[in-house]
């Protein structure tokens, strides 16, 4: 597809080549990608506090309201767009903090075109933007029994600023002194049906009745604090994972024998024999997934806790020391109102306040985008800022 600039349009009537028009109040963009013209922003319906987005294909000559997948932005005031690529769309919202700023639309990417296959209609999705990079989620798999809940549990211990865990989701009811959002998220079957198809689910699994799984939104939580998500999820939920477009480590952690894995799971004495069994005959299957090497990155065995966990601890590199990602940019605290962007290769300029050429340096924000990672349905990471004239030898860095 075609890579044309987007417009800015503010309080204007808009005319387009068919004849088909389009009223507009407050803040608005229409970017043209191919034979599609998407229009972001201009709603007046007070009943959407999100930036709206409708379509206009010009072979039908008509205007769609698309399924919108991902967090969809709050509305503002005034928003400009650049087209990246043909793929997506980045949105920078004025007045807004670093935080909040810069928000991707994607209108074409793999995920996209796959979920318009699953819906059958036009699709767009939402992606917030985040500054710099974040840790890698860890997904540690193996077979019940194992010693992984042991190691996981030493591993938070001991580095509990470097480490979280998501919040699951379930559509059971709550027990006695369960609380929403701590030990799980509780919801609805349908609601989670609905965004297990819309692709917001790591994975997921329906026990007894009941579904239960791990949302991308969950996991990224974890990474905007600056921490590593550790996954403890079965073989088939590791799969999951990796078919996603999240980044992880995979670890795989191993009995020393068949032999020693049954006898820790009858010393338990916690089950019957036909659980014994059950869980016996799955653990086979796992130990056989398990070796694949185009699932797992890491094996370890756990013949001695002490040295599995010793390997655990120099695998994920932590005789050194982590630093972790920043939160917040010090420097630079809102995206002004008035501004004006421009697209040079992979960089988006940003002037801001006054355009007098004499405060063009001062007034200058660098976006580069030759390193964003991920997308919708969770964050688009890697956004780097820089502040003043990027040509400038001392120019100054927000982030990179």
């Amino acid at each position: 597809m075609g890579e044309a600039p987007a417009l800015f349009v503010d309080d204007l009537h808009c005319e387009l080549s068919n004849g088909s028009a389009l009223e507009s109040k407050g803040s608005q963009t229409t970017t043209i990608v191919g034979d599609k013209t998407y229009s972001i922003g201009g709603n007046d319906d007070q009943s959407t506090s999100t930036i709206q987005v409708r379509i206009f294909d010009k072979s039908t000559g008509k205007w769609t309201i698309p399924t919108v997948l991902g967090t969809e932005p709050q509305q503002c005031k005034v928003h400009s767009a650049v087209l990246l690529n043909g793929e997506r769309i980045l949105v920078l919202k004025g007045g807004s903090t670093p935080d909040d700023c810069a928000w991707f639309l994607e209108v074409n990417t793999e995920f996209v075109r796959e979920q318009r296959k699953n819906f059958e209609t036009e699709v767009v999705a939402w992606s917030r933007g985040v500054i710099g990079d974040a840790q890698k989620p860890i997904v540690i798999s193996g077979p019940s029994g194992v010693g992984k809940g042991t190691l996981i549990t030493k591993l938070m211990e001991e580095f509990p600023s470097n480490f979280g865990f998501s919040v699951s989701h379930t559509t059971r009811s709550p027990r006695n002194k369960e609380k929403d959002g701590v030990h799980y998220h509780f919801t609805d079957r349908t609601v989670m049906e609905k965004e297990i198809k819309e692709g917001k689910f790591l994975e997921f699994a329906s026990v007894h009745g009941n579904l239960y799984g791990t949302s991308i939104e969950a996991v990224e939580v974890v990474a905007d604090d600056g921490k590593s998500c550790i996954l403890d999820i079965d073989v088939q939920g590791a799969r999951s994972v990796r078919a996603s477009s999240l980044e992880a480590i995979f670890i795989f952690i191993c009995p020393p024998s068949f032999e020693e894995l049954e006898k820790r799971l009858r010393e338990r004495g916690t089950e019957t024999e036909e659980q014994i069994q059950k869980r016996l005959r799955n653990a086979r299957k796992e130990l056989e997934q398990g070796q694949l090497s185009e699932l797992f990155d890491h094996k370890l065995v756990n013949d001695d806790l002490d040295t599995c966990y010793e390997n655990l601890k120099k695998l994920l590199g932590l005789d050194q020391n982590i630093v972790s990602v920043p939160k917040s940019l010090p420097e630079f605290v809102d995206l002004p109102v008035e501004h004006s962007v421009s697209k040079i290769d992979q960089n988006i300029i940003v002037i801001h306040g006054s355009s007098e050429l004499k405060n063009a340096s001062k007034n200058m924000l660098l976006l580069d985008l030759s390193s964003l990672k991920g997308g919708a349905p969770g964050r688009t990471r890697g956004l780097n800022m820089y502040s003043r004239d990027p040509l400038a030898n001392g120019m100054d860095g927000i982030s990179s």
